[in-house]
């Protein structure tokens, strides 16, 4: 393995990390986002590099841009971090046995997280912020596309950290190649966990190759049922917002199912994605609805339902019942976030209760799945899978725990 030296040396560091303070911790923290605001113009020139190379029309160029707006929320993020409380030495269980054994257990930290992402420079920032809150380690394994962002913001964290007298490899960020996306996934003893965040074709290669422990997220195929009771214009912000806010993140809405009594406001629902230029894939009684009244339709093929479409496109499928929409998100769904448009409340419990996904909404654009709008500070992503997280992961979803056992000289007999 060619990248084992690195493993070793951010496994030794974690070990120093876990002894510094929280307010240790916080302040470098506070250091960092202060130089993420006044040392902007590297990180906006080395991000310029990544965007050259590719096109405006890639659906990802939006994911991949960083402007000062930008890195000043990824700043504030990372200071809402600082001051959350620590995850680590909470008592979640504690007793005394029979016998007089004390038995506590406490929460600590994974160790070494690994982390592969794609074409998202903030992610470098936020899974370090979570990470170093969170006394973890992290080795970073970013896509080619945001390459040169990413070195220059891991030289950045490296050089705050030098100036506080931290180990430098408590952050490491691996070459943007396949074979180091192998060798992480093999860093057996070494890496504790890993963590993909992207589409299903990167999250499906990690699960099927990883010899370390996985947490699956980030890929989202997600719907919204504009119900037969639906308010009109509650459901036209809910689902332009769903939909439009940002199109290459994972909670952005791919299927409208609308309830066949509705259609005749289907017009006015989707109107509003037309100045986004939203291209509809329509079944035949939705196209039938808006056909010469919404200018960018076509027809729905099997394709478009169950696809994560990460770019201005919609799919929409009408059905005459609520179950009727249970079924179409049991079997299309990717268990991320679902929604239901409805001023009915027992039909809304009853999605509520049926839909097997991690964030299940009521009058709510799906564009609420975020850490960050959680009130956890960051996210370092979405769980979607049901053994351990599900939903944002922040800092104590990242976190493990041990028991403490205190005697006085008993024997087992």
């Amino acid at each position: 393995m060619q990248l084992q030296e690195t493993f070793k040396q951010v496994k030794r560091a974690s070990k120093l990390l876990a002894l510094l303070s929280d307010e240790q911790r916080n302040e470098i923290l506070l250091a960092v986002a202060d130089a993420i605001v006044n040392q902007q113009e590297r990180i906006l020139k080395a991000n310029a590099e990544d965007l050259a190379k590719m096109s405006k029309d890639n659906p990802l160029y939006d994911r991949l841009q960083l402007t000062e707006s930008r890195l000043e929320g990824i700043a504030s993020d990372m200071r809402n971090v600082a001051i959350l409380p620590s995850p680590l030495g909470h008592i979640t269980k504690q007793k005394t046995l029979p016998n007089g054994l004390r038995l506590c257990r406490v929460s600590v930290p994974f160790g070494v997280i690994g982390m592969i992402y794609e074409a998202r420079p903030n992610v470098t920032f936020d899974v370090f912020s979570l990470c170093f809150k969170s006394g973890n380690a992290c080795v970073l394994k970013g896509g080619k596309d945001a390459d040169s962002s990413n070195r220059e913001e891991v030289a950045l964290i490296h050089e705050v950290l030098e100036q506080y007298g931290v180990d430098k490899d408590v952050v490491a960020l691996l070459p943007a190649t396949h074979e180091a996306t192998g060798e992480m996934l093999n860093a057996v003893g070494y890496v504790d966990l890993c963590i993909p965040r992207g589409g299903r074709k990167l999250i499906d290669f990690v699960r099927d190759t990883a010899r370390i422990p996985v947490i699956e997220t980030g890929a989202g195929v997600v719907n919204t049922y504009f119900d037969k009771d639906g308010d009109l214009e509650m459901g036209r912000a809910i689902i332009n917002n769903a939909k439009t806010r940002r199109v290459s993140v994972c909670n952005a809405l791919d299927c409208l199912l609308i309830h066949q009594d509705r259609l005749n406001d289907l017009d006015s629902l989707v109107s509003p994605m037309a100045e986004k230029h939203v291209i509809i894939y329509a079944d035949i009684q939705a196209y039938t609805a808006i056909d010469g009244k919404y200018p960018y339709l076509e027809h729905a093929t099997a394709d478009s339902f169950g696809t994560e479409f990460m770019d201005y496109k919609l799919a929409i499928k009408t059905v005459s019942s609520l179950d009727e929409a249970l079924t179409h998100i049991d079997e299309n769904g990717s268990g991320h976030s679902e929604a239901i448009v409805t001023m009915n409340e027992q039909t809304a419990r009853k999605f509520q209760a049926h839909v097997d996904a991690a964030c299940v909404y009521w009058n709510a654009p799906t564009s609420f799945t975020d850490g960050a709008q959680f009130g956890l500070g960051a996210e370092i992503g979405i769980s979607t899978q049901k053994l351990g997280p599900r939903g944002p992961m922040a800092l104590e979803e990242i976190c493990t725990y041990k028991w403490l056992i205190e005697g006085e000289g008993q024997t087992r007999a």
